[in-house]
């Protein structure tokens, strides 16, 4: 059970990096390597940063559940 949780706690933890760098930054940086300047021009760049906003605060619970049952098992 604890190494299960400990692996969707790696992913977690690997999509959550992932997830913060895709969001559109206010100025230059990292987000604008991954495409954030191009995506800013088109049309429907505000309902792709809703769903990205959804994926990254359901990934960060599920991260943040995953270190508090890991907390309670090592118990």
């Amino acid at each position: 059970m604890v190494i299960g949780v400990s692996i969707v706690l790696i992913i977690t933890s690997l999509l959550m990096m992932l997830l913060v760098l895709l969001h559109k930054g206010k100025g230059g940086g990292l987000s604008d390597l991954f495409g954030g300047g191009i995506s800013s021009s088109l049309g429907s760049s505000s309902v792709v940063e809703r769903n990205l906003d959804r994926i990254t605060i359901f990934t960060g619970v599920l991260w943040f559940l995953c270190i508090v049952v890991l907390l309670l098992l090592n118990r």
